[in-house]
């Protein structure tokens, strides 16, 4: 996933101003509670920021692959 997909992703799956602010205040703790834009700036993947944003927000798992993929992985 790229960013630009994982940017697509969370404003698909939260809206604009609500993925805003879940990326810009939600601690994550697979990342030792940095926020997912804490987690991106120090080199996590947005794959990954993805799966753990879509954990702690109780996402389906049929809508944890992404925006744009037809299966999860692809």
């Amino acid at each position: 996933m790229k960013l630009s997909e994982f940017r697509t992703a969370v404003a698909d799956e939260f809206g604009s101003a609500y993925g805003a602010v879940l990326t810009g205040d939600l601690g994550l703790t697979e990342f030792g509670s940095q926020t997912a834009e804490e987690a991106l700036r120090s080199g996590v993947s947005p794959r990954e920021v993805w799966v753990a944003l879509c954990a702690a927000t109780d996402v389906p798992e049929d809508r944890r692959h992404g925006v744009g993929r037809l299966q999860p992985g692809s």
